[in-house]
């Protein structure tokens, strides 16, 4: 009924009850969504004689079933009030059943755009299937998997994918791959002289899906790569660093966008710099102002510390302090504000009363944290509290060459870190 409501239809008629049952036969047919899967866990969702309609927990439901009803009443001639764009209307109820959808959108469109080679490292995990397989229908990005083809072959077939190793994406078989020799004397040559012998380089090239991904991007055969559904953070960000790592490519800080009710929160860094100098504060912010932009938000960056704006001689907050003196030592084309609690970052008036010349007015929708036990703190605090939804954590001063997630993402979470990888870096400043 959503989509005759509104369209604002007179009656319900033959076409609109075809388009209604036709758009849910092609869903059935379709493959299950991984919010689907996750409901029914056990159950085969594959069309077949036990599977014939989607399951109501599919959030594609509404979207598709909506706009074919939608359509039909404005080709019968039945709607009041017809759409001028049917797209646009079906992006809209989208973004009512995905929370990133709408803050995605602008990203999405850059990705579009553009034509990146980007490759899953952890080729076999299911997430990494469903959002491959999402990334072949809503991009044009082409992904490339590492795995073992029967694994990979098998979980496709079980998840109900319908796509084709070497027809709608690479597979990078770490076991036998003709590639191989070049793979670990690349490997060796970055690390000969940091105790990585010829036969170390050999195993780690059969071994180290992480590594593997990393000399691809080096190779320029894969233009960024995607790993961290399993592992710690910065285990793979060792081998990041050092294959992909330069004198103009050096991890900054990890940035992570929070969607809560009250709208998106950027925090950083959660994962990178425990304990980050002044400097490394500074390029944070930078950073953070760049990518921040990517998702059409305009920054105001609020620097956080115990101490409030001079009032403590803490560690960080002398951290925070001299981060701003440096900031301050060049024009800058963002807000920035600090050293602050939290809740004067968040609420405007406790702002203007604790510092009635605060530099930029409402709240902050940027915190740069002077450590990453409490960007980290806040950030778990707001998925699991505040019921916010995260897109990434973003790895800032790669470009745009690499992005390690975290195990708790889901399989929308790295369609949204795929779109982020596959936009050019000359997109966003």
């Amino acid at each position: 009924f959503r989509g005759a409501l509104d369209v604002g239809a007179t009656t319900i008629n033959d076409d609109m009850e075809i388009g209604c049952v036709n758009a849910i036969a092609k869903l059935a047919r379709a493959h299950s969504s991984a919010e689907a899967a996750a409901a029914y866990q056990g159950e085969d969702l594959i069309f077949g004689p036990d599977y014939l309609i989607p399951k109501p927990f599919d959030p594609r439901l509404l979207a598709i079933v909506a706009s074919a009803v939608a359509k039909a009443a404005m080709e019968s001639g039945v709607a009041r009030r017809p759409l001028p764009d049917l797209n646009a209307y079906r992006a809209r109820l989208d973004g009512s059943v995905y929370r990133s959808a709408l803050i995605m959108r602008p990203v999405f469109e850059a990705a579009r755009a553009s034509l990146r080679r980007i490759v899953f490292t952890e080729g076999e995990d299911e997430r990494v299937l469903r959002a491959a397989h999402a990334m072949i229908e809503e991009t044009h990005d082409a992904p490339i998997l590492i795995g073992r083809p029967e694994v990979v072959a098998q979980r496709i077939e079980k998840c109900g994918l319908g796509m084709v190793a070497g027809r709608d994406f690479e597979l990078v078989n770490p076991e036998n791959d003709p590639r191989y020799r070049d793979y670990w004397g690349t490997y060796h040559a970055c690390m000969a002289r940091r105790g990585v012998t010829p036969d170390l380089a050999k195993a780690i090239m059969r071994t180290n899906s992480t590594a593997i991904g990393a000399v691809m991007v080096r190779r320029d055969e894969a233009d960024s790569m995607i790993c961290g559904t399993f592992g710690q953070y910065l285990w793979h960000l060792n081998y990041i660093s050092q294959v992909i790592g330069s004198d103009k490519l050096h991890p900054i800080g990890a940035l992570s966008l929070l969607i809560h009710e009250k709208g998106p929160i950027f925090v950083g860094d959660t994962q990178v710099s425990p304990e980050p100098t002044p400097q490394q504060i500074v390029e944070n912010v930078i950073g953070a102002a760049r990518h921040v932009r990517r998702f059409g938000v305009t920054p105001r960056i609020a620097l956080c510390s115990h101490s409030q704006f001079g009032n403590l001689e803490t560690e960080s907050g002398r951290r925070m302090r001299a981060a701003i003196e440096l900031l301050d030592a060049v024009p800058r084309d963002f807000a920035y504000e600090g050293e602050m609690h939290v809740d004067a970052a968040l609420d405007a008036e406790l702002r203007a009363r604790i510092l009635p010349e605060s530099r930029f007015e409402g709240a902050a929708n940027v915190l740069i944290f002077a450590n990453t036990d409490a960007a980290s703190g806040v950030r778990n605090t707001m998925k699991m509290l505040g019921g916010s939804l995260e897109v990434g954590p973003i790895l800032m001063g790669m470009g745009n060459k690499a992005h390690i997630v975290t195990p708790a993402i889901t399989a929308r979470g790295l369609l949204n870190i795929a779109a982020l990888a596959g936009t050019p870096v000359q997109t966003y400043g």
